[in-house]
């Protein structure tokens, strides 16, 4: 049995919309992480950029050079909650200390705990297949 050209062409196109139906509905259905406030990481990531900390430190390898990568700092066991207050607070050698409300360092602590929580940061740990994907 041989499909007309236009049969070929209806089937592709519910094939077409009913998957793009699916891509688009399925962040829909999707569950929010109970383990974060979702109000409070959005507004430390206002903080992180209100205060312009991309400019020195990195978030998944992306950012600057001048402080370290901070997107596991909260699960490193040499570092976590505790020191980022600290640091923060009080400032290094490099970096100054900023003068944030309780409210502001509660918000970018929990931005930094969910982004600890979304996965690894090491781009050099990463397998890549000869097609240069990240396997």
């Amino acid at each position: 049995m041989k499909l007309k050209p236009t049969y070929v062409f209806l089937i592709l196109s519910v094939s077409f919309l009913a998957y793009s139906f699916s891509i688009y509905i399925k962040p829909l259905s999707a569950k929010e992480d109970q383990r974060f406030n979702k109000k409070m990481s959005s507004d430390g990531q206002l903080v992180w950029q209100n205060y312009n900390c991309q400019s020195c430190h990195q978030l998944y390898n992306l950012g600057g050079y001048l402080g370290p990568d901070l997107t596991n700092v909260i699960s490193n066991p040499n570092k976590g909650e505790n020191i980022i207050r600290a640091m923060v607070k009080s400032g290094t050698k490099q970096m100054p200390a900023f003068n944030l409300s309780d409210n502001e360092m509660n918000s970018l602590i929990e931005f930094l705990k969910s982004t600890d929580a979304s996965g690894k940061a090491d781009p050099r740990k990463l397998k890549v297949n000869s097609f240069g994907m990240v396997e």
